[in-house]
């Protein structure tokens, strides 16, 4: 039996919310808002005030480019294995260098592992239906 459709619209689903999550991260916080946290961890590296800010927003832009990746190709592993990387790298960043927001409600390891199983859950999914095809 063909589970390929069947297996599209949650793929659809998981593509959509973590495109949506990583823009929103990349814009309210880091672009809009210039979130104190964020530039706490950049001055924490000895960056200072004025380009600490601009490596947040520049990070807002880079976050924003890549949740867009997730709508352009959504079929490809490499994004999801990238997430994964990626987010247990954040993760390892924020407890070296401000552990306290581990924490905080709504903290990094909640989003990030969040994230994390969803990427696990799409590359499953994706391994399913080239198995399909």
């Amino acid at each position: 039996m063909n589970h390929k459709p069947v297996l599209e619209k949650p793929l659809r689903l998981i593509q959509i919310t973590l495109a949506v999550l990583w823009i929103y991260q990349g814009l309210i916080p880091k672009i809009l808002f210039h979130s104190h946290a964020e530039i706490a961890i950049w001055q924490s590296m000895g960056v200072e005030l004025p380009l600490a800010k601009m490596a947040v927003s520049l990070s807002g832009v880079i976050e924003m480019a890549f949740g867009c990746s997730f709508l352009l190709w959504q079929r490809a592993v490499i994004l999801h294995q990238l997430n994964i990387m990626g987010l247990a790298g954040l993760l390892g960043l924020i407890a070296l260098t401000d552990p306290m927001q581990l924490s905080t409600a709504f903290n990094p390891v909640v989003m990030n592992i969040a994230m994390l199983v969803l990427s696990m859950l799409a590359i499953q999914l994706l391994n399913v239906s080239k198995q399909q095809a």
